[in-house]
């Protein structure tokens, strides 16, 4: 399965470059794309020789004046292994056999016509299985595509089935056990997108929560159409993970959204929040005039980005003794933060990079809103959730370790930032 997104075209932030903003995130030829293609292809291939013989596997041959739909009479045996070579890596694919019978009494090896189509167009094959991955509902769409594609020999039936299967999919991971999922933190933030409502357009929230595991490896652990970010919304999130077996983390990282946090509290009260750094940096420039924002940004910087507790403490009270006095605002709005600003201190400094922001599902979300810019309304919220999950589900997006993992073990201290000023 090809990516539109290689290392040299990723697209680029503002202040980085492509391989800081993507690198080791986008790997398109993984096991889980392949894994995903060979179910696809081999589901055509039988809807294919079940519409032939007229029936399923399994089912018997119709007897003499039983209505349905006439197809060729025959016999299956068995099938093949064949190996394919697409843009995502070479798979081998079980090929169903069937002797099929000719009108002058002979039989003869029957031949899937969407094999021999998809091996003419691999490149075009192998992006509708993304495109039905990440169609949402509208199948209608991708039965289209896949008509064109293989003259004809797909039919209606065969592509619903797929569809089936991907819906069976997002269900079974949706309702997944999390007991034996060893996740020590998570990074939560939700985005903005547009559905189709009613008829009309609507803003929803999408809630994301991705889970950090005790070696260090990131997964997706919940993904939530919602009508905003209140305490009540992430409450019913985090009640869900918590009712499917997920553990207690050792540590939180959040946007700073205050529905987030009050759901948090009262959840998991004492573990460590961390308010991303990111979005705080933003909020101090927004009660600043531009003309100051040059400076603000280079003393926030001098602050998050010092090397030890005790320096960023330090620089913490002169960026208030000094803004202040400069711009009260841009003072309040720091004191706001409180200590959860500098949660990450009570880490490991190697720890530090991936513990200050969420900028994790940052990625995610500019990733989603790249793929779906075509689309500006998305035909339902369950589709703009599938969506996001069918990204990683396909594996088109690989989250790599966080940076530190090999300190995770160690617990945060008991070591909050001095506030006084």
């Amino acid at each position: 399965m090809t990516s539109n997104i290689t290392k040299s075209h990723a697209p680029q932030c503002e202040g980085a470059t492509a391989p800081q903003l993507f690198d080791d995130w986008f790997d398109p030829i993984e096991t889980a794309v392949r894994e995903r293609a060979r179910e696809f292809i081999e589901e055509l291939i039988r809807g294919e020789l079940d519409a032939a013989l007229a029936r399923e596997r399994y089912e018997r041959s119709r007897k003499a004046g039983h209505e349905g739909t006439p197809g060729m009479t025959g016999h299956r045996h068995g099938s093949r292994t064949r190996s394919l070579t697409g843009s995502f890596g070479p798979i081998e694919i079980a090929v169903p056999r069937a002797r099929i019978n000719t009108a002058d009494g002979k039989t003869t090896e029957w031949k899937s016509q969407s094999l021999r189509a998809y091996q003419r167009r691999t490149l075009a094959a192998d992006a509708l299985i993304a495109s039905c991955y990440l169609a949402g509902t509208n199948t209608r769409r991708v039965r289209r595509a896949l008509v064109a594609l293989f003259a004809g020999a797909i039919g209606k039936d065969t592509v619903s089935r797929v569809w089936r299967k991907v819906k069976s999919d997002w269900d079974a991971w949706n309702a997944r056990s999390l007991a034996e999922e060893p996740i020590v933190r998570l990074i939560l933030d939700g985005t903005v997108v547009r559905v189709r409502l009613d008829r009309k357009s609507t803003a929803i929230s999408l809630l994301v929560i991705i889970g950090v595991r005790a070696d260090g490896q990131k997964i997706l652990l919940a993904i939530k159409s919602m009508g905003g970010e209140s305490t009540e919304a992430w409450r019913a999130v985090l009640d869900d993970l918590i009712r499917r077996g997920l553990r207690r983390p050792e540590f939180l990282i959040v946007d700073g959204a205050p529905g987030l946090e009050a759901a948090l509290a009262a959840v998991w009260d004492g573990v460590p929040v961390q308010r991303c750094t990111v979005h705080k940096h933003r909020n101090l420039l927004a009660h600043a005039p531009e003309r100051l924002h040059d400076e603000i940004t280079a003393d926030y910087n001098d602050m998050i980005y010092a090397a030890t507790h005790e320096e960023i403490e330090a620089r913490r009270k002169a960026f208030i003794r000094k803004w202040r006095l400069k711009h009260r605002a841009v003072a309040d709005s720091l004191q706001e933060a409180g200590d959860r600003l500098f949660s990450f201190t009570r880490l490991p400094p190697s720890q530090w990079k991936s513990a200050r922001t969420t900028n994790a599902i940052e990625r995610l979300h500019e990733e989603f809103k790249r793929r779906i810019k075509t689309q500006t309304v998305l035909p339902s919220a369950d589709t703009a959730a599938m969506l996001f999950w069918a990204l990683l589900a396909s594996g088109q997006i690989n989250m790599r370790k966080v940076d530190g993992w090999k300190t995770l073990a160690t617990k945060p201290i008991d070591q909050p930032i001095d506030l006084a000023a």
